[in-house]
């Protein structure tokens, strides 16, 4: 149906940056809504970041001013810029269409 596939996580020590992408395939349906999600360690999944068709963007408060969720021209791949990255942004990041289809997640650990 759709696939999403996630790249660019790793380690990364606390101020860093890291540049996350999702690259889309559905022959079906377009992703009018897509996100970036994480799960850290003994803590629920919590959406990070929201783009819609019409590029409205939400962000989690703790991000805002620090990550930048943008898409393609193609709207067929969805990026999370991450800058000044701290140690409690480590987490396991899923890349999300339509609030119903998930990424095999990618980690990204901040630590020194």
């Amino acid at each position: 149906q759709v696939q999403l596939v996630e790249s660019g996580g790793g380690l990364v020590q606390p101020g860093g940056s890291l540049r996350l992408s999702c690259a889309t395939s559905t022959r079906t349906f377009s992703c009018y809504v897509m996100g970036w999600y994480r799960r850290a360690p003994g803590k629920e999944r919590e959406l990070v970041a929201e783009i819609s068709g019409s590029d409205i963007r939400n962000y989690l408060d703790s991000v805002k001013g620090r990550f930048t969720i943008s898409t393609n021209n193609a709207k067929n791949t969805v990026y999370l810029q991450m800058n000044s990255l701290k140690p409690e942004d480590t987490a396991v990041y899923y890349c999300n269409c339509n609030r119903q289809h998930w990424g095999q997640g990618t980690q990204v650990t901040v630590s020194s």
